[in-house]
């Protein structure tokens, strides 16, 4: 498959690029040994993992007091 690069710096993937990925709607692009490689990428809306974080807090008995203390330590400045 061959597909050129624009004027504007744009590349089309050709039909059969596209038809192997019909959910992808962006793609991580990274350079490896002289190659572009593009993968598929899920984009999740914000918000959407939070409560799997929080779920997560409550196992571990992590409540607001202890973010605040962490963030306070953390923002120390000899720490």
């Amino acid at each position: 498959m061959l597909a050129k690069k624009t004027s504007k710096n744009q590349i089309t993937l050709p039909k059969a690029v596209v038809n192997a990925f019909p959910d992808a709607q962006y793609f991580d692009v990274r350079i490896k040994d002289d190659k572009i490689l593009l993968m598929p990428v899920k984009i999740s809306p914000m918000g959407s993992g939070i409560e799997s974080v929080r779920e997560k807090m409550r196992r571990l008995g992590i409540n607001e007091k202890d973010v605040g203390e962490a963030i306070r330590w953390a923002r120390r400045k000899n720490r």
